[in-house]
């Protein structure tokens, strides 16, 4: 989304009009799903994270600075919510990685060879980014689901960009293990 409409859409929340808080629910809904299902790894799960995220940013935009960008904000407002689930699950005792089999059952099946490899890959993607620790995923997610650059996931993480640098280098390296550990080659 544009960040001039983006921030129009933002004063009028500010101003007392809600209902344009719809539109930027509609314009980052999709990613804040994909997000949080890469952190979680449970679509289900993910759904919840991102529309109680959405739900934390409505309350909060008051507080909100309209001179910064919404997506950012609410980023960070949608991985705190998927560190809360997975602290709950772990305080739960029950650390979940789900079929991820399963998931297909949200998507038609189809018959194309190339569609068919790539959802195996993203499966096999998926339950190696389930293997790693919280820190490792979410960095991974930043940058490749995301697509932000060093110097944003440094502001979003707080940390310097060469810091960055090496958390994601080890963090590709982790997952590189854990997909060799299911049996994937490495090209």
């Amino acid at each position: 989304m544009e960040s001039s409409v983006e921030r129009e859409l933002v004063l009028k929340c500010k101003a007392g009009e809600h209902r344009f808080f719809e539109p930027l629910v509609r314009a980052y809904e999709a990613e804040a799903i994909r997000v949080a299902r890469a952190l979680l790894g449970d679509f289900d799960a993910a759904r919840d994270a991102a529309q109680e995220a959405f739900l934390k940013a409505y309350r909060s935009i008051q507080q909100f600075d309209a001179n910064r960008r919404f997506r950012p904000w609410f980023l960070q407002i949608l991985r705190n919510q998927c560190r809360d689930v997975l602290r709950s699950r772990r305080a739960r005792g029950r650390i979940e990685v789900r079929d991820y089999a399963s998931a297909g059952r949200f998507v038609a099946a189809e018959a194309d060879e190339r569609v068919q490899a790539r959802r195996e890959a993203s499966r096999l993607v998926r339950r190696g980014l389930a293997e790693l620790d919280e820190a490792e995923r979410e960095i991974i997610v930043l940058k490749d689901l995301l697509g932000l650059g060093y110097a944003e996931i440094a502001e979003q993480l707080g940390i310097p960009e060469g810091t960055v640098a090496s958390r994601l280098h080890h963090a590709r390296k982790a997952l590189r293990g854990a997909l060799e550990a299911l049996g994937v080659a490495h090209p």
